[in-house]
């Protein structure tokens, strides 16, 4: 099914992406609110919670590239469907993890399931929709991500307030069956842009295993085993970069970033959001709640705030960016993260409700505008055949950013903390650990507000 699909089909898969997109964040963003609920039943330490996002992040950033290329291949409806039952089968099985170890471990196999999803479903929009309406398109995907962190923390936050953590999971799980119902009923045609194309299996593993080893090895910082592992993890992505640049039949086509400029810089400016923007519930979740003695479904509440701005500004900056220059959007977006985030680097355990909801709602205008808009603007710089490719780098980006981002503040809890719990005597180091993290993240926006407007105007590379 290409560009000219029927309008009645581009619905079902507009429903049916867009459905599926609501997954991941609505659990990630429950979860969080969850965690000080999860760390006092599971007795773990700041650090230890963080592997509950980070096991996540860990698995579907190392599959999304592969899992593009195979989509590319064999079809990327197949492994659509694929995504979301093994998401919600790993949803289900987390509402009876008996201790922290098999919930992170849960928390991976989601991973996997996110990986398919978002590999394969911006692909699948931007093969079905043509270019005057892909736009509106991606706006409305980046605002089903959206709403799904917005009603994720409110959700999650009075789930566990009346029935416990464990509830987080089972909510989502209509969510998934419906969409692959859809997918199922509705959706006959496939899409594969490289048929018979063989699969780089080497460089797949090679990638797998060197961007994991590198997050991981983050993760283990300040030590000296963090520091090994993050060279060897550097390492395999060098070794990974040049057998791709050799390879006739490549998992990534190195030169997509090499000889076209849009693409690199726009794929930058996106790893750079995210590793400034995403920690930030994580940590909001634990001051809300350990610092200022607010209840779940009262944080969750005020984390509200972001999403839901970021959903109302996708549709309209999605839209905006079929007739601007979407860097130009995304570079406005940026800006007003980087004051979001200078706002909250100066919480404190008396700081007003107003001046929470301030940061939060800069925050939230700001990813409103950035998102939707770059996404264009890398979809718009490759051939039909790269889509997939392209979508899965761009997924790559984000969870990579969001890796990262999650290992910024774990070196710093680590720093601040060490292995304590967040309890009333803990409270200034972990305000410190905060502040150092608002204060990086601000400055790497700061960063990324140059490398998106550098990436100049529209490009198409057509190797």
């Amino acid at each position: 099914m290409g560009s000219d699909a029927s309008a009645v089909h581009r619905t079902a898969v507009l429903v049916a992406v867009v459905m599926s997109a609501f997954l991941t964040p609505f659990v990630g963003s429950s979860v969080n609110v969850a965690l000080p609920a999860i760390g006092q039943e599971f007795h773990m330490s700041a650090v230890a919670l963080s592997w509950v996002a980070t096991a996540f992040l860990l698995s579907a950033a190392a599959l999304l590239v592969p899992v593009g290329r195979l989509a590319d291949i064999y079809g990327r409806r197949r492994l659509f469907l694929w995504g979301v039952l093994v998401h919600t089968v790993a949803s289900l099985a987390s509402v009876v993890a008996p201790f922290g170890g098999v919930l992170i471990g849960l928390r991976a196999l989601q991973g996997l399931g996110s990986a398919l999803i978002f590999a394969t479903g911006i692909a699948i929009l931007t093969s079905v929709f043509p270019g005057p309406e892909r736009g509106r398109a991606l706006g409305y995907h980046v605002a089903s991500v959206y709403t799904g962190l917005a009603v994720g923390p409110l959700v999650g936050g009075l789930l566990t307030q009346v029935w416990g953590w464990r509830a987080i999971f089972l909510a989502p799980i209509p969510v998934g069956l419906g969409a692959a119902a859809l997918i199922g009923w509705r959706l006959r045609d496939d899409w594969t842009e490289a048929p018979g194309e063989p699969f780089d299996v080497f460089g797949a593993l090679l990638y797998a295993g060197s961007l994991t080893a590198f997050m991981y090895g983050l993760s283990r910082l300040p030590g000296t085993d963090g520091v090994g592992i993050v060279l060897l993890g550097l390492s395999g992505l060098a070794a990974f970069g040049l057998w791709e640049s050799q390879n006739a039949s490549p998992l990534l086509d190195v030169r997509l970033l090499g000889a076209n400029r849009a693409f690199l810089f726009s794929n930058l400016a996106a790893l750079i959001h995210y590793t400034a923007t995403f920690a930030v519930v994580f940590l909001m979740s634990l001051y809300l709640q350990g610092v200022k003695g607010l209840p779940p479904a009262y944080a969750g509440a005020l984390l509200v705030t972001q999403p839901v701005l970021q959903a109302l500004f996708s549709p309209w900056a999605g839209r905006l960016s079929d007739r601007v220059a979407p860097g130009v959007i995304a570079s406005v977006g940026m800006s007003l993260s980087a004051a979001g985030l200078f706002l909250l680097a100066w919480l404190g355990p008396t700081t007003p409700m107003a001046w929470v909801l301030s940061g939060l709602g800069l925050l939230g205008s700001g990813f409103g505008l950035f998102s939707a808009p770059n996404t264009n603007a890398i979809m718009q710089a490759v051939e039909r055949r790269h889509y997939g490719v392209a979508s899965g780098t761009l997924g790559t980006m984000r969870l990579v950013g969001q890796a990262l981002s999650m290992g910024v503040v774990t070196l710093l809890l680590a720093l601040y903390m060490g292995p304590a719990r967040l309890s009333p005597e803990h409270v200034p180091h972990f305000m410190e650990a905060l502040r150092s993290a608002f204060l990086v993240f601000t400055g790497l926006c700061i960063l990324g507000i140059g490398v998106s407007l550098a990436r100049g105007g529209k490009g198409r590379w057509a190797g």
